[in-house]
């Protein structure tokens, strides 16, 4: 009977052990970044009007373009230094259109989700998908994103409604963090405070506005209302591996790095194979406990059988 229940609890206990095995690789599963499609090459995408007063400068490495549809009118641009091309309401600025569509369900869709407080400054966050009760998120302050080392970690915040900064706010990046790893849906509009600083790519369902001032490291995108730019500075940059040098032979030319790319992540899975020897070794230790107890009850077993007879007489 007892070597009965021992091997129940037994099973139950090797069961949990492969639960605990499994759970680390799916709960630490990298989430992928939102595909960005053909917008990642607009630093401006909105769907009425592009709207700039002042000098505003929009460039970057992975695209400095400017793109409108259905919308026709850019007012202002020619006090504002472009470095990609513009286009509007044509058939390049449509298919960037459709995909901010795709985009922004995307962003909409991830889970899981923890719910915060709508006021982000003073905040350090690691990577992963925020919400907040109220349906809004402000920046008072700086807000701090850790990637803990981690260059590919991915950041989303969720709004049902409306995103803010305040003036001089700030967004600072730490221990590897991105801003193409870092992605803001907005369910209506987004403004950004006077001289503020801003990181990531906002995908907002109607309008915003960037206050004098305000700089912004990734892209802003307005599905169905209008980008308003105030003496601004937006880049969007190219978000390319770290290149991992190879070490030069004395005498030998140094190699080119441009195709080595850092791995990330390895930290984690040499983690994961450490803790599942250990788990396969408790589990096997375990079995051979259950062994030698079955063992052991079946020799007191046969042991009684014997001199029972004994006791009879």
């Amino acid at each position: 009977m007892k070597s009965s229940k021992m091997i129940r609890r037994g099973s139950l206990l090797l069961i949990l052990l492969m639960v605990v095995l499994i759970l680390p690789a799916s709960v630490m599963a990298a989430q992928p970044p939102v595909n960005l499609g053909t917008t990642a090459s607009f630093a401006i995408l909105a769907g009425t009007t592009v709207t700039n007063t002042g000098t505003t400068t929009i460039n970057g490495d992975a695209g400095g373009k400017v793109g409108l549809f259905p919308g026709t009118s850019f007012t202002g641009q020619e006090s504002a230094t472009i470095s990609g091309a513009i286009h509007l309401n044509d058939s390049v600025a449509s298919i960037a259109k459709d995909d901010l569509v795709i985009a922004y369900d995307d962003a909409a869709g991830r889970t899981p989700v923890s719910r915060i407080s709508s006021e982000l400054g003073g905040a350090t966050l690691k990577p992963g998908i925020y919400d907040s009760a109220d349906g809004t998120f402000q920046i008072t302050g700086t807000l701090t994103l850790d990637a803990e080392g981690n260059p590919d970690g991915v950041f989303i915040f969720l709004t049902s409604s409306t995103l803010i900064t305040a003036s001089d706010s700030n967004v600072s990046l730490l221990n590897s963090a991105r801003f193409c790893r870092i992605f803001w849906k907005v369910g209506s509009s987004a403004t950004l405070g006077t001289n503020s600083h801003f990181v990531g790519h906002i995908f907002a369902l109607t309008s915003i506005s960037a206050k004098t001032g305000a700089t912004v490291q990734g892209q802003l995108m307005a599905r169905n209302g209008a980008v308003t730019l105030e003496s601004n500075t937006i880049t969007n940059g190219i978000c390319a591996y770290a290149a991992t040098p190879t070490p030069a032979k004395t005498g030998a030319a140094v190699p080119t790095t441009a195709g080595t790319l850092t791995k990330t992540g390895e930290p984690n899975n040499i983690l994961f194979i450490v803790m599942g020897f250990i788990m396969l070794g408790m589990s096997g230790g375990l079995l051979l406990a259950l062994q030698q107890s079955r063992r052991k009850t079946r020799t007191v077993t046969l042991n009684s059988d014997y001199r029972e007879p004994n006791r009879m007489k």
